[in-house]
C-alpha cells in the first residue's frame, strides 16, 4: 500500500484550514492546562483535592500533563523552532491523539464528579471552564488533515477519523547529537516514566485510577505516532550500557518515594511476577514450547526455600543461609524441569501443553495431599508451610525498616531492592542466552522445527536446555517469593485465578508483552499485576473486562506491546514478497550473459 502526506483540508473530519485548526488546538489546550489551577467542584467528598485555586491535585494533574502534551505537539507542527524534533513520525496524528487523550480525561472527570457527589450542580466553574476547552480542543485536532492517505481516499467522517490516527514518518533533517546528549534524555526518559509510574500507583482506587489509565491508554499512541517512542528505541539501542544503568536506577528509587509499604509490596510482587515471566519467556518465547503449568516451578522453589529457611512449622528444621536457599530453591526447581521435561518435550503443541498442565495440577494436589494422613507429612497440606522468617544477609535484617541515604525505607522496600538485583541478574541471564549460539538454535526450532532438525541442530537437547534454565529461574524467583509472603500454600500455585502469580496470568504477560524480547514480559507482568491491584473494586468483574482487554489487544496488536521485529513482519503487511520470485529466468538474458562472460 503506497502513502504520501497531503494538507487537503477535505480530508480531515472536520473542514477547517489546517492552520486555523492548528493554532485553536494549541490555544485551546493551553487554557485546559490553565484551567487546573481553578477549583473543579467546592467538595473534598471526591478523591483528589479538586478543591483549591492556583494548586492542580488529583485527575487535575492529568488534565495538566494533556494540556501541555498537546500544546507542545501542535506548537511543533507551526514549525516553532527547537520543537520540530517532537515530531518525527508524524505532526497531525499526534495531536489528535493527545487531544483525544485530555478530552477523555478531563470529561471522565467531570462525570465521575457529578455521579459521585449527585449531580452537575457540585462542579465549581473550573469544571465547566475544563469541559468546555478540552472539548474545543478535541474539535479543532479534527479539523487537522490526516498525515498521509490510502490509495482509496476516505469517504465517510468514520473513516477520515480513523485515517487522522495514521502517522507517517516525515523525512526532515536532524541535527546529529552529542554522546552526553543522548544519554541524558534516556535519563530524562526513564525519571519520566518513574514519575508516571509512581503518581499511578498512589493514585487513589476508582475513578482516580480509572481517569490515569484512560489517559494514559490513548497517550502512549500519541507519543508512539509522534515517532518519540521509536526514536528512544534507537538511542537505547545505540547506548545499550547507559540505557540499562538508567532503568536500573530508575526502578531501585521506587522504594524511595514511599512512605509506607502499602504500595512497595505490589512493587516487590511485580518483580517477582516478572522474573517468572521472563523465565517462561526463555521457554515459550525462544524455544516456542507452550507450557501451561510453568507455575509449579515458582511452587517447587518456594516450597524448597520454606523447608530450608528455619520456619518452625518445616518437616525438615533446617535453616540454611538465604545463598544456600536460594540455590536451594532453584536446583531443585532446575531438577523437576529435567524430570519432567525428559519424557515429555518429544510431545509438540497441543500435546506438550497438555501434558504441561497435567503437571502443574498434580504438582498442587501432591502439595496438598503430603500432609501426614494421605501421604508423608512434608508440606502440611493445604495448611502449608507458614512462619517463614525474615531474610537476614550480613547482619541486614529484611523484616525491619532501615534508613538508606538517610531516607527511611519500609519492609517491603527491602525486598523490592532484593528483587532489583535477582531480576537484574535474571535479565542478564536471557540477554546473554538469547543472543548466543543456543539461543539463535532456540529460534531455529521455534520458527521451524523440521528446518532446524535437518540442518544438524539438536532439538531435543536445545528444547529441554530451555525447559531447565526456565525452570531453574522460576525456582529462582520462588524463593524470595516465599519470604516476601512469608508461607507457601498448595492455593497459591493455581493454573488460573483471579490473582497472579497462576500459570495462565504468566503466559499472558508474556503473550501480552511481546513473546521472545527482553523488556515485553517486564511491562506485561506489571500491567497485569498493578490493574487488578488497583481495579480491586471491580471485584467479579476483573476477569471479564481482562477477557474483553486480551480480545483488543489480540486484534489490533496480536504481536504484543514491545514486540521484535519479526514478529511485526510475521502479524502486519509490509509489502514485502514472503519467498522471493521464484519465476524462470529469461532464456535470451541468460544466454547473453554467458557470451559476455566468455
Amino acid at each position: 500500500m503506497t502513502t504520501h502526506t497531503t494538507t487537503d483540508t477535505a480530508r480531515s473530519v472536520l473542514p477547517l484550514p489546517e492552520r486555523t485548526a492548528r493554532i485553536t488546538t494549541a490555544a485551546a489546550a493551553l487554557a485546559t492546562a490553565l484551567t487546573t489551577g481553578l477549583a473543579w467542584t467546592w467538595s473534598n467528598d471526591f478523591p483528589g483535592e479538586l478543591t483549591y485555586y492556583g494548586s492542580p491535585a488529583g485527575l487535575q494533574l492529568i488534565t495538566l500533563a494533556g494540556g501541555i502534551l498537546t500544546l507542545l505537539l501542535a506548537a511543533a507542527g507551526l514549525g516553532i523552532r527547537g520543537l520540530q524534533w517532537l515530531t518525527p513520525g508524524g505532526r497531525n496524528a499526534p495531536v489528535l491523539l493527545a487531544a483525544l487523550a485530555t478530552f477523555a480525561a478531563t470529561w471522565f472527570t467531570l462525570i465521575a464528579i457529578a455521579i459521585h457527589l449527585g449531580g452537575l450542580v457540585n462542579l465549581e466553574p473550573g469544571g465547566f471552564a475544563a469541559g468546555v476547552t478540552s472539548l474545543v480542543t478535541l474539535a479543532a485536532a479534527l479539523g487537522l488533515p490526516a498525515d498521509h492517505t490510502p490509495d482509496t481516499p476516505p469517504t465517510t467522517a468514520w473513516q477520515r477519523f480513523t485515517t487522522s490516527l495514521t502517522a507517517t514518518p516525515v523525512a526532515r533533517r536532524t541535527r546529529e547529537l552529542p554522546g552526553w546528549a543522548e544519554i541524558l534524555i534516556i535519563a530524562a526518559a526513564f525519571a519520566t516514566g518513574l514519575l508516571a509510574f509512581t503518581y499511578g500507583i498512589d493514585t487513589d482506587d476508582g475513578a482516580p485510577f480509572v481517569g490515569y489509565l484512560l489517559f494514559v491508554v490513548i497517550a502512549l499512541p500519541a507519543l508512539n505516532r509522534a515517532g518519540l517512542i521509536k526514536r528512544l528505541t534507537e538511542l537505547t539501542h545505540k547506548h545499550r550500557g547507559p540505557a540499562l544503568a538508567a532503568a536500573l536506577i530508575a526502578a531501585a528509587s521506587f522504594p524511595f518515594t514511599q512512605d509506607t509499604d502499602q504500595y512497595t509490596i505490589i512493587g516487590a510482587n511485580i518483580l517477582i511476577f516478572a522474573t517468572v515471566a521472563l523465565g517462561l519467556n526463555v521457554v515459550v518465547g525462544l524455544a516456542g514450547l507452550l507450557d501451561l503449568g510453568y507455575v509449579a516451578f515458582l511452587g517447587v522453589g518456594a516450597y524448597a526455600a520454606a523447608l530450608v529457611s528455619g520456619s518452625p512449622e518445616s518437616a525438615l528444621g533446617l535453616h540454611f543461609p538465604f545463598w544456600a536457599a536460594l540455590l536451594t530453591g532453584a536446583a531443585a526447581s532446575l531438577v523437576f524441569g529435567v524430570l519432567i521435561g525428559a519424557p515429555t518435550l518429544r510431545l509438540r503443541g497441543d500435546y506438550l501443553a497438555i501434558v504441561t498442565l497435567g503437571f502443574g495440577e498434580i504438582f498442587r494436589i501432591a502439595m496438598l495431599n503430603l500432609n501426614g494422613t494421605t501421604g508423608p507429612d512434608v508440606t502440611n497440606g493445604a495448611m502449608g508451610i507458614p512462619n517463614i522468617p525474615n531474610l537476614e544477609i550480613f547482619g541486614f535484617n529484611f523484616g525491619e525498616p532501615h534508613h538508606i541515604l538517610g531516607i527511611p525505607v519500609a519492609t517491603y522496600g527491602n525486598y523490592y531492592l532484593l528483587m532489583i538485583l535477582v531480576t537484574a541478574f535474571v535479565v542478564l541471564v536471557f540477554r546473554r542466552a538469547a543472543a548466543s549460539r543456543i539461543g539463535r538454535a532456540w529460534i531455529a526450532i521455534r520458527e521451524d522445527e523440521t528446518a532446524a532438525i535437518a540442518m544438524g541442530i539438536n532439538s531435543f537437547r536445545l528444547r529441554l536446555l530451555a525447559f531447565a534454565l526456565g525452570a531453574s529461574l522460576a525456582g529462582l524467583a520462588g524463593t524470595v517469593h516465599a519470604h516476601v509472603v512469608t508461607t507457601a500454600t498448595p492455593e497459591q500455585f493455581q493454573f488460573a485465578g483471579p490473582q497472579p502469580p497462576n500459570s495462565a496470568f504468566l503466559l499472558a504477560a508474556v503473550i501480552l508483552g511481546g513473546m521472545g524480547t527482553l523488556s515485553g514480559p517486564l511491562v506485561g507482568a506489571a500491567l497485569l499485576f498493578l490493574i487488578p491491584a488497583k481495579l480491586d473494586f471491580l471485584q467479579d468483574y476483573q476477569l471479564l473486562l481482562f477477557g474483553i482487554a486480551l480480545v483488543l489487544l489480540m486484534r489490533f496488536r496480536p504481536e504484543g506491546l514491545i514486540p521484535d521485529r519479526r514478529k511485526q513482519l510475521e502479524f502486519h503487511e509490509t509489502g514485502q514478497l514472503d519467498v522471493p520470485d521464484q519465476r524462470l529466468p529469461d532464456t535470451d538474458a541468460t544466454l547473453g550473459a554467458t557470451q559476455a562472460k566468455a
